[in-house]
Order: structure tokens, then C-alpha cells, then sequence
């Protein structure tokens, strides 16, 4: 750590002085001002305790009092910012890659210019712009292994070595050109200004820049920087002023926990050095010591700390007093931001430096420079600011900061512990996401849920194995930590931490050509390939085997690849297999199993006798869908797969394998808060599927069973124990593809020798192994929806079009029928449409801005190649204008566009589905009416 000393140093023609300022040039005092702190013993009882004084906490408390929470307190250990806050360069960009980011990050960029008026504090905003830029060369980016000495020994790391030399790319003009078209388009139509540039106007808005190698640049010129202590400072005064309290020098000791069902617990108190304070929702904003929080209730969020720095340079000649923009060099990985008249040069290492445990008492603190780890960035730098070599390097930043495995915040309430709420994980992004994601935990507190689409960020995306499995959470958070300025390619897959959860069929589908996808440590089929394609599994560290890594590279690009069109037509023609082993399955038993299931499922579940199967919805309070899924209802002995004895009915619930965690959560929580006696078996890593769809798919089954499959002994969404191949199962005859066929559920054991009589008994009628890449492809096509695409949880099944899965003719209540009833009483203003493109040259990847008559009223939210048709097919919702119903007549008429990449392009908008509309295939009905309008 930095304490006294001045010492300058040569390196790379540069001067650099290692210098102990007080707290740098961020602010000049280790406490903050005119700050009203609660003082003396706490004791009583609260609304709310947030725990942690940085952005992200102060945000949590403001926006609790804008719901009406006055009695919470905020409790910080030591000062407010003085985690990671305090040496946060403290950027404000608002162009961002999906419309959930730019919600949050709108958010703060609004507070930025309301708080001073609002508290008399100026929370330091500076609107310079922001300056996108990438160079002519391509780059690539060599992730190192971790040595073990880069690590701060630990008992967490002691089996972690396993990441694997990683070849990523992290510019290339043609992709960042379509990449930055993608932003600009977005939002530039969403009330952002922002500019494609070339290198003479780079040089314009930013003469200290050498343009020489510049390719092209987004430009946003109402973008720039805050000051965390100001914006803190503002925060807390407000929310003090409406009756909240902050304590600082205030360590919490214990938080108590009361047994709950399910095994659960609720918070009932939280233990300080100055008393106890009794509370039903702690919320944990403490950032890099999250974990030493989370251990005080038993649970463990996954994220990573790593070193993270910056550097400010000296005085350069023509910054003071000009204006001149935040700049991202995509190609360095680096930043350049102006402050007064230096720069700060920050960036995101290719070799990351993870930290095991941040000391508790690391308040306002900094780590010592490592100038060889952080020399590639002045290198860079000095090439694009020629200027800086002749500055010198005045101060160094070097603290912790957190990052998760997947580049998001966690957020939310834990699944196991009921008013426990998470707010950490931010990577490197915490104070401009802090408005929008302080106003998100508030509702969620408040109200139950987020009113925006948060599954991204929440707590219940990750596989709770995957959560404590630190090796995985190391290398995937080091992944993105390095490619945080990479491009984002629409199927992009990391080379680290592979092979974590494996199919029992993972070395059948590898030998068969298989390229794999990793979701939450699963390895799941992606496409196939010609020749085997073996993923760099953990156990070979020092495998030399690239040929995953190239046939990744035929995914770098945002053109259509088009290498799983054969897996589509042939399932549409003859037959595909598909391993849904990824799947989430879970069994729903107990006393109260039929309350729950009227409760929790929009579709009328518990109507149906035995043996039938529903595809369904699970809603919150709002009417929003929170799952969508397939329930089969069962009986005793035969009735459940691999055929446990129950009492009564049970009802076995299949969801998809990304959202399995989150599906679970919502079914034990309701459960939970209702009391009810059920138990929710998790099937998921004891069972897998086989899917065969396609025409000859009752053919190719009934050559290995002696059970009946036609439509009288087996209709279409009914289920049955039969054998197959000498082994008994659970089939289900359900088709995510839109076509005749069956999902194969049964013991992992039984997998391998099922999969191979499928494969054989197929040989003749053209049956081809198929991947989840195809599925998408083809359930697009047909129109079916995507959970967490085109149907998420702040869209309600009246505006996806699936009224028909909601039980409202019936008198049975359910979740989030009141708010369907009185969106129906008042008229939908918003609706899922179905575009084609007939453009092949510019395929759709979802963002894509939609217009009629010219004026923007939706975007996509899903799009994909739809072979059979030939065609580009789409999804989003869309609006009036004006703001009224979605009518019939809105929809048939109008000129209809989708604004990619700049380009305004034609596009039908489908009343129906084009593919297949009379569902003629599902039932066994091949003939030329079932692919046409």
C-alpha cells in the first residue's frame, strides 16, 4: 500500500511517480461533509437495514424513501465511499448493448442532473461525451493462465488452476463497425444523441487523439463523468432529510435468521457494534466484501475480486480549459478520460490479478503499483495520445473491485433466505449503473419485484453448484474482466472452466461432431460439426487441441452463419435428436400440491386428469411472466418418471436449463410465503432427455417400443411410462420445434443405450443429431417463445399472445390475475408481432429499432434465420404513438420497417404465424398447407 514515499520511475520512455495523496484528486477528506450520521447506541426495530456506504448502498437508501421507506437506516463500517467507491474513476456512458442497461444507466444519468437541485450538493457531472473508437488492425487477446503465484494464497484457491490459454478477439473493424451500428441505432432512437465518425472527425472532437489508425468511432456528446463523493453526499442528505438514518463507523457482527419452510430462513435481526436493530430485509451493498456479509447468513454470492487501476498523468499541453471527450480505445482495452488538464488511463487486463479475501479493514486503501502488469496500457496509450509520453505519470489508483462470471450485478432477494436482498458484483460499472439498480432493489424490496426485466442481474440466474464452485467463478469473472471491451458477438463461448456438468451423453454427441455451448457450467449440443470437436475440458490444463477454438472463430461475426442448416431441414423433412438433458426437471408433490398448482400455473393444471401434459405460464403479481413451462400431471407408481410411489397427485414441471434455478426459486418462494406443504424434488442432474421430432419420428420410435404411439393410444401433450430399447421411461408427446414428436425422459444410466438404438433405428429415414442452435432456429420459425427473449417477466400473456394459456374463463384465482383482468378491461398497449425480412444480406440479432410510418414504436427482442421459409424472422413488441390499444387495424396496416446497423429495411408484419399456422405438423399432418400462410 501506498504510504509516504515519492519515487519516480523510467519506463518505456515514460516518467511515472508513485505519490501518497489523500484519497488523489477524487475529493480531499476521509470523511463526508455535511453528513447527518445517526450516532451513539442503535437499538428498535426498522423497515429496512442496507448494509454498506458506497454508490450502491447510499442509491438503495435514497430510492427506499422515494417508495415511502423512511424508517431504514444505512450502516457503514467505516466511511461512506470508502470501499471501492471512493477511487472509482467515476464514468457516465449511456450507450450500452441491451435496453435494460440503458434503462438503468438513463436512470443515473437522471439523478446526475436533478440531485443538486433537489439537496444543494452537486453530484459532479460532466457532460464532455464519450468518444467509441477501434483502429484498422485486427487484435487479439491472449489470456494467460494464472500462475500460482499471482494469487494470494488460500484455502478457496487451492484447486482453481485450471484456466487455459484463451484466444479471443478483442477488435476487428468490420465487427466493431456492425457492433457500434447496433448501439448507435438503438440509441439514437431512443432519445440518445450519437454519431458514427470517421478519423477527421475523430480528430475534431478530439485533437489530442493520433487518428492515423483509427477505423471508426461512436460519438455521444450528452455522456461523460460524475464525482462519487458528491453524488453520495447528495443521496444521503436526501434521504436523511426524509426521515432515513446513516450510521458510520458502524461494523455489523451477526444477522439473525428464523427457520422458514422448505428448509428456508427470513431475516428477523440484524447485530451491530452499537446495538441491534430489529429488521425483516437487510439489503447487501458492501461490494468486494459481499461474501463476509452473505457468510453471516449462510449463503455465497459468486463474484470475484480482482486488482483493478488506473494512472493520471501529469499536465498536457492544450487540455486545460478545452473540452474533449471520455475515450474507449476497444483496441487497447483501455480508456482515457480527462481531468482537468490530464488524463486518467484505465483499462482491463488480459491477465487480471484476483484477490482471495479483501481485508475488512481496508478503508480508503490502496494496493502498491505493479508497472510491469499495467505496462501494456501505457504503451497503448503513448501511441494514441502521443502527448502523454511527455506528461508523466503524476498518481496511481489501484484497488479492489468485484466482477461475477458473467458481466452482470447480483441483485435480488436470495432464494433461500426470505429478506435477504443482494446488490453487489458490479464490475467496474457500479456508479453508472447505481441509479437505475438503486431504484430497482427499492421496488424489489417494496413491492415484491422490479419493474424492469431484472432477470439478467438476479441472484437466481446461477446454478447454485456453480455459485460455490470458486475455480469456475475465478475464471469465468477473469474472462469477461479481460474482455470487457471485446466485441459481443451473438454466439460467442469462452475456452475457460469447460466441461464443469456434463450430459451422459457428452462423449457420444463429441464423437458425433457436437460443438457445445456452456450455460451456468452445463455443457449443452450447440451445432455439429463434421469432425470432432473436443472442448479444452478442466482436467487437461495443458492441452495443445485448438480445434474448438477454431471453429469458434466461424461464430465471430455478425453475418449470418449459417453451418446448422442441415440439423433444421432435416428435422423439418425427415428427423433430428436432440439432447434436453440441460433441462431443468423438477417433481411437485405434497398436501398442498394442487393449491399450489392453481396458484402458481396460469393455465388450468389441476382441470386435467393423469397423463396430460400443459404448457403453461407462472406469472408475478403484475401479470408478468416469470416462467414458461411444460407440467405434466401425475399419479402414483408409473405416473413420474423412473416411477416413485407419491400420495395423490404430483406434477412434473420441465423448463429450460439457463432459467432452471430461477423457475425453482419462484415455485418454493411462493411456496414459502403461502405456507403450503409441498415438496419440489430437483430432478435436474438425475434425469435426462431425449427430444425426436420430426416426421419420422413415430416411425423411428415405434421400430424400439411394443407401446402404441399412434394418435388414439398416445395424443398429442399427454404422457406415458413406456419401454424403449428395453428400457423403461417417460415420454411426453410435446415439440418445442413444431413438429410430430417425443421427449424420452429417464435414469442418466439409461441414456447412452437409448440415444445409440434411436441413432440406429433412424439410420435409414434421415435422422440427424441437432443442437440447441437449430432449436431456436426452428422454434422461431414457429412462432413459439423464447423465455427470456421475446416473453420475459415484465410481459404479460395477453400482450405475447398466450391469453390462451391463462385460466380466466375459470373461477380458480391465480398469481397475476387481477392485473390481467384490469389490462383486459382497459385494453392491451402492447403487442408481440411477428416480422419477416426478405433481406438475406442483413440478418437480425435482436435491438433492431421498429417503425411505422416512420415514428419508432418497438425494437426486436428476438430474431433468427428461418430456413424453411427462406426468410429472416422476427419478434418484438410495438405500440401506439400515441400510446392507445393495439388494435387489428394498427397492426394490417401502416409501412412497416426495421431500422439494423443505420439501414431502414422492408418488413411484413404476420397476423399469424407463417409457418405452419393450423398446427397441421404437431399432430402428424404433413402436407403443403402446414409451411404456408
Amino acid at each position: 500500500m501506498l504510504r509516504g514515499r515519492a519515487a519516480w520511475m523510467s519506463f518505456g520512455g515514460i516518467q511515472k511517480r508513485r505519490t501518497p495523496l489523500s484519497r488523489l484528486y477524487l475529493h480531499s477528506s476521509t470523511s463526508m461533509p455535511n453528513i447527518s450520521n445517526t450516532k451513539g447506541e442503535l437499538a428498535g426495530e426498522v423497515d429496512v437495514v442496507v448494509i454498506g456506504g458506497g454508490v450502491a448502498g447510499c442509491s438503495c437508501l435514497y430510492h427506499l424513501t422515494k417508495l415511502g421507506v423512511t424508517n431504514a437506516i444505512l450502516l457503514e463500517a467505516h466511511k461512506l465511499t470508502s470501499g471501492t467507491t471512493w477511487h472509482t474513476a467515476g464514468l457516465m456512458n449511456r450507450l450500452t448493448r441491451t435496453e435494460v442497461d440503458f434503462q438503468l444507466y438513463g436512470r443515473t444519468y437522471q439523478l446526475l442532473t436533478t440531485l443538486e437541485e433537489e439537496t444543494g450538493v452537486n453530484p459532479g457531472l460532466r457532460t464532455n461525451g464519450s468518444l467509441l473508437i477501434s483502429t484498422h488492425e485486427a487484435s487479439y487477446n491472449k489470456t494467460i493462465p494464472f500462475s500460482e503465484s499471482a494469487l494470494i494464497p488460500g484455502p478457496r484457491f487451492a484447486t482453481a488452476f485450471d484456466l487455459k490459454q484463451q484466444q479471443s478477439i478483442v477488435d476487428h473493424p468490420e465487427a466493431r463497425q456492425a457492433e457500434l451500428e447496433r448501439m448507435a441505432t438503438f440509441g439514437r432512437n431512443f432519445g440518445l444523441e450519437c454519431y458514427i465518425v470517421g478519423p477527421s472527425e475523430v480528430k475534431k472532437i478530439h485533437p489530442l487523439l493520433d487518428t492515423t489508425q483509427i477505423a471508426n468511432a461512436l460519438y455521444s456528446p450528452r455522456c461523460g463523468s460524475m464525482e462519487p463523493a458528491g453524488i453520495c453526499e447528495a443521496l444521503t442528505r436526501a434521504a436523511i432529510k426524509a426521515g432515513a438514518k446513516v450510521a458510520e463507523d458502524c461494523r455489523v457482527t451477526a444477522i439473525n435468521t428464523q427457520e422458514t419452510l422448505l428448509g428456508g430462513r427470513k431475516v428477523t435481526e440484524v447485530h451491530t457494534q452499537r446495538g441491534n436493530i430489529k429488521t425483516s430485509a437487510v439489503i447487501n451493498a458492501t461490494g468486494a466484501w459481499a461474501n463476509d456479509i452473505c457468510g453471516l447468513v449462510g449463503v455465497h454470492v459468486p463474484q470475484q475480486v480482482f486488482k483493478h487501476w488506473y494512472v493520471a498523468t501529469g499536465s498536457i499541453a492544450g487540455l486545460e480549459g478545452v473540452v474533449v471527450p471520455i475515450t474507449r480505445n476497444y483496441s487497447a482495452s483501455c480508456y482515457y478520460k480527462p481531468q482537468g488538464d490530464s488524463l486518467v488511463i484505465g483499462g482491463f487486463e488480459t491477465n487480471p490479478i484476483p484477490i482471495d479475501k479483501p481485508s475488512p479493514d481496508f478503508h480508503f486503501g490502496m494496493y502498491e503499483p505493479d508497472w510491469e502488469h499495467f505496462s501494456g496500457f501505457l504503451e497503448k496509450a503513448v501511441k494514441a495520445v502521443p502527448a502523454i509520453e511527455s506528461a508523466g505519470i503524476k498518481s496511481t489508483v489501484h484497488g479492489p473491485e468485484s466482477f461475477t462470471p458473467d458481466n452482470k450485478p447480483v441483485l435480488g432477494e436470495d432464494a433461500n433466505v426470505q429478506g435477504f436482498y443482494h446488490c453487489t458484483g458490479f464490475n467496474s460499472h457500479g456508479m453508472q449503473m447505481s441509479g437505475g439498480c438503486g431504484q430497482q432493489m427499492a421496488h424489489w424490496v417494496v413491492e415484491g419485484r422490479p419493474t424492469l426485466d431484472m432477470f439478467a442481474y438476479d441472484v437466481r440466474r446461477f446454478n447454485p453448484g456453480m455459485t460455490r464452485d470458486q475455480g469456475w467463478v475465478l475464471n469465468k469473472s477473469a474472462d469477461k474482466f479481460s474482455k470487457n471491451y471485446s466485441v459481443v458477438f451473438p454466439y460467442d463461448e469462452s475456452l475457460l472452466s469447460r466441461g464443469k456438468r456434463l450430459s451422459p451423453l457428452h462423449q457420444e454427441l463429441e464423437a458425433g461432431g457436437c460443438v457445445f455451448q456452456e450455460r451456468q457450467g452445463m455443457e449443452r449440443p450447440g451445432w455439429f460439426h463434421s469432425h470432432p470437436v473436443p472442448i479444452p475440458l478442466q482436467d487437461s490444463p495443458h492441452s495443445v487441441d485448438t480445434r474448438y477454438e477454431e471453429v469458434l472463430k466461424m461464430d465471430y461475426t455478425f453475418d449470418l452463419p449459417a453451418h446448422f442448416e442441415t440439423e433444421c431441414l432435416s428435422c423439418r423433412k425427415h428427423a433430428a435428436v436432440f439432447d434436453l438433458s440441460s433441462f431443468g426437471k423438477f417433481l411437485m408433490t405434497g398436501r398442498d400440491a394442487e393449491a399450489a398448482a392453481d396458484w402458481l400455473f396460469s393455465a388450468d393444471v389441476t382441470a386435467k386428469d393423469p397423463g396430460a401434459t400443459v404448457y403453461t405460464c407462472m406469472l408475478n403479481s403484475r401479470g408478468g411472466v416469470e416462467a414458461d413451462l411444460t407440467v405434466s400431471v401425475c399419479e402414483a407408481g408409473e405416473g413420474l418418471p423412473n416411477a416413485p410411489q407419491i400420495e395423490g397427485r404430483g406434477f412434473y414441471l420441465t423448463t429450460g436449463g439457463p432459467t432452471a434455478e430461477y423457475c425453482r426459486a419462484h415455485v418454493v418462494c411462493e411456496a414459502r410465503r403461502r405456507g403450503w406443504q409441498v415438496n419440489v424434488a430437483d430432478l435436474s442432474e438425475e434425469l435426462a432427455i431425449l427430444s425426436v421430432q420430426g416426421p419420422n419420428s413415430r416411425a423411428i420410435l415405434q421400430k424400439l417400443t411394443s407401446d402404441n404411439l399412434d394418435d388414439a393410444s398416445f395424443p398429442l401433450y399427454s404422457h406415458r411410462i413406456i419401454t424403449v430399447a428395453s428400457h423403461r421411461l417417460h415420454a411426453i408427446r410435446v415439440s418445442f420445434v413444431g413438429e410430430l414428436g417425443w421427449e424420452l425422459h429417464m435414469p442418466r444410466a439409461s441414456a447412452v443405450e437409448v440415444y445409440r438404438a434411436v441413432k440406429e433405428a433412424g439410420r435409414d429415414v434421415g435422422l440427424v443429431d441437432a443442437g440447441f442452435r437449430a432449436m431456436e432456429s426452428l422454434s422461431c420459425e414457429k412462432g413459439y417463445r423464447h423465455w427470456h427473449a421475446d416473453l420475459r417477466l415484465n410481459d404479460t400473456p395477453l400482450e405475447a399472445g398466450l391469453a390462451f394459456t391463462c385460466k380466466l374463463k375459470t373461477d380458480t384465482d391465480f398469481l397475476g390475475r387481477k392485473a390481467l383482468e384490469k389490462q383486459k378491461a382497459k385494453g392491451v398497449r402492447r403487442r408481440l408481432v411477428t416480422l419477416t425480412l426478405q433481406d438475406h444480406q442483413h440478418p437480425l440479432w435482436g435491438h433492431e429499432v421498429i417503425k411505422r410510418d416512420g415514428h419508432v414504436v418497438g425494437y426486436v427482442r428476438f430474431a433468427q434465420h428461418a430456413f424453411t421459409l427462406g426468410q429472416v424472422i422476427a419478434y418484438g413488441y410495438v405500440q401506439q404513438p400515441d400510446g392507445g390499444s393495439v388494435t387489428r387495424d394498427f397492426l394490417s396496416t401502416g409501412d412497416w420497417q426495421v431500422e439494423a446497423r443505420l439501414k431502414h429495411l422492408p418488413v411484413t408484419l404476420h397476423l399469424t404465424h407463417p409457418f405452419d399456422p393450423q398446427n397441421l405438423r404437431l399432430k402428424g399432418v404433413y402436407s403443403d398447407e402446414a409451411t404456408v400462410p
